[in-house]
């Protein structure tokens, strides 16, 4: 177990502005600075729940970094991907791709926001479920429900796969492609979770073009992007009507139903000794869904990444 501290909290990173890029944008949770056809993205560790930015977590963009490289090289071969390499333990360099604008969605099981529009008799589009019906309950087989890739501030929405083709942005075969290797891919990450001792309940993918090739992009199978359940633990606590454990970020999304709070207004304050709590909790994460010891770079992140960066050949300064 790695031992978080209030030390720590001077570590964290919030915002990052560097100069001698193309280009920069800002994230949810990422920066994005663009030299030529590469891109470098620089995990903050700011954490975004009902897309709004709640606070900031220690080490949390290397745990997010970590769990993305470890899929990105898992794949490799297999699906095309927008990874290049890892150039700090908070910065992945990746080719440079047109962002396609819906997140594809893929559920296993009936949870998170599926669950409370299902409960509250709301349709969700690709979700056509039967009555009767429980919170945590597995689905017959693997359904996409994509979502509008929202800006900053904005809230992403149930989208069909009808208006999505309708539109333009894809055609019908590129959705087929697209969802095949969605599902491809949560196949493969519902293995390895079962692997560790874990159910991947649900997670969200995001695609992009190089030319007239569609290609994975943005992060894997991170707590960030995905619900993972301790397995051990899902069969009595679905028994008992509890929540089965959660190794990702599911306790604080209910701490913040709990204080009523859904994503509109200001959010309430994380304090202090839930920051730590959620930190350790992603550190300690890291190890259940890799099977992988992870220990955080202790240095002053800013100055750190741009060292790695100008080590690497980006050269850049802070801004």
């Amino acid at each position: 177990m790695n031992s978080i501290s209030h030390d720590d909290f001077l570590l964290t990173l919030d915002r990052c502005s560097l100069s001698g890029f193309d280009q920069h944008y800002s994230g949810k949770v990422r920066e994005c600075f663009v030299s030529g056809l590469t891109r470098l993205l620089v995990a903050t560790d700011r954490l975004s729940c009902f897309d709004r930015i709640i606070s900031t977590i220690p080490f949390k963009g290397q745990v997010l970094t970590s769990l993305s490289r470890f899929w990105f090289e898992r794949i490799k071969g297999q699906i095309p991907t927008h990874f290049i390499e890892l150039v700090d333990p908070s910065v992945m360099a990746v080719k440079s791709a047109e962002v396609i604008p819906f997140e594809v969605v893929v559920r296993g099981y009936l949870a998170g926001s599926a669950w409370r529009a299902y409960r509250s008799g709301v349709s969700v589009p690709g979700l056509c479920l039967p009555d009767g019906l429980n919170e945590f309950d597995e689905l017959p087989q693997p359904v996409i429900t994509p979502s509008t890739k929202a800006a900053v501030g904005a809230h992403d929405a149930p989208v069909s796969v009808e208006d999505i083709c309708s539109s333009g942005i894809v055609s019908g075969a590129e959705w087929g492609f697209i969802a095949d290797m969605a599902l491809e891919l949560f196949s493969e990450g519902q293995r390895h979770a079962k692997s560790q001792g874990l159910l991947l309940a649900d997670t969200k993918y995001e695609f992009g073009r190089i030319g007239d090739r569609i290609i994975l992009i943005d992060e894997v199978h991170t707590l960030d992007s995905s619900r993972y359940w301790e397995m051990a633990s899902y069969e009595s606590c679905r028994k008992e009507g509890r929540a089965p454990v959660m190794i990702d970020k599911e306790p604080v999304r209910r701490w913040l139903l709990e204080r009523g709070y859904q994503g509109e207004g200001e959010p309430p304050e994380l304090p202090d000794t839930e920051r730590l709590k959620v930190a350790s909790h992603y550190v300690n994460s890291h190890q259940r869904i890799l099977g992988e010891s992870f220990t955080p770079e202790r240095s002053e992140p800013l100055y750190r990444i741009v060292r790695s960066l100008n080590e690497a050949g980006y050269h850049c300064s802070i801004d």
